[in-house]
C-alpha cells in the first residue's frame, strides 16, 4: 500500500514544481528574446546588404554613363583632330582604346585635350622668319602681272582698231595689279602653316610687289 505523503513533502514538491515552471518560463522567454534579436539582426543584415547592392548598382550605372560620355567625347575630339590634320587623317586611324594601366579621372585629361585643340584652332600670324618668302610672293606676282601686260601690249600692237587702243590700257591695269597678285601664293603659304595673313604679311607682299612693279616699269625698254 502507498504510504501517505506528509504535508511538508507535498509543499516542497509544489515549491520545486513552481521553481521548475518559473525556470522553464524564463528560459522560454530568453529563447524568444534571443530569437527576436537574431531575426532583427538578420533583418538589419538583409537591409544593409540590400542598401549596399543598390549603391553598387548605382555606382555601376554611374560608371557606365561616365564611360559612355568619355568614349563619346574622345571620339568627338579625335574627329576634330582628324579634321585639323586634313589629308593625313587616314594615317591616324580609329580612336585608340583605353589604356590597361590607366588610372585617375579621365575628365581632366579630356579637358586638357580640348584646350589644346582650341589653342591650335586659334589663328596665329605668320612669323617674321617667312618674310623673305612673302617678299618672293610679291615679286613673283608683280613679274607675272607685268608679263601679262607685256603680252597684252604686244597683242594690241599686232592688231588694229579698238584692240590697238584698248590693249595697252588693259596691260597697264594688269601691271598695276601685280602687287595684289602676290597675295594668292601668300595666302596658300599661310594656310599650309595654319596661320592668318595679317596686316604685316600683307604689307610685306604689297611692298615687294609695288617696288618690283615700279622697277619693271622704270627699267623696261620703251
Amino acid at each position: 500500500m502507498n504510504e501517505p505523503v506528509s504535508s511538508e513533502t507535498y509543499a516542497a514538491q509544489l515549491r520545486r514544481l513552481a521553481e521548475l515552471t518559473a525556470r522553464v518560463a524564463a528560459q522560454r522567454a530568453e529563447a524568444h528574446t534571443w530569437y527576436a534579436q537574431q531575426c532583427a539582426a538578420a533583418d538589419r543584415a538583409v537591409a544593409e546588404a540590400t542598401a549596399r547592392l543598390r549603391r553598387a548598382e548605382a555606382e555601376v550605372a554611374e560608371a557606365r554613363e561616365l564611360v559612355e560620355r568619355v568614349d563619346a567625347e574622345a571620339t568627338h575630339l579625335w574627329q576634330q583632330l582628324r579634321d585639323r590634320v586634313g589629308a593625313g587623317a587616314r594615317r591616324l586611324g580609329d580612336p585608340p582604346g583605353p589604356a590597361l594601366d590607366a588610372a585617375g579621372d579621365p575628365v581632366p585629361l579630356l579637358h586638357r585635350v580640348r584646350e589644346l585643340l582650341d589653342r591650335t584652332r586659334q589663328p596665329v600670324e605668320l612669323p617674321g622668319s617667312v618674310d623673305p618668302l612673302l617678299a618672293l610672293c610679291g615679286v613673283g606676282g608683280a613679274v607675272v602681272a607685268y608679263a601679262l601686260g607685256v603680252g597684252a601690249r604686244a597683242l594690241g600692237a599686232g592688231s588694229g582698231g579698238d584692240l590697238a587702243v584698248g590693249m595697252p590700257v588693259l596691260a597697264l591695269v594688269v601691271t598695276l595689279l601685280g602687287p595684289l597678285v602676290g597675295l594668292a601664293p601668300a595666302r596658300l603659304l599661310a594656310d599650309r602653316r595654319h596661320a592668318v595673313l595679317g596686316p604685316r604679311p600683307i604689307t610685306v607682299v604689297l611692298a615687294a610687289g609695288l617696288v618690283t612693279t615700279v622697277l619693271l616699269l622704270t627699267l623696261a625698254p620703251r
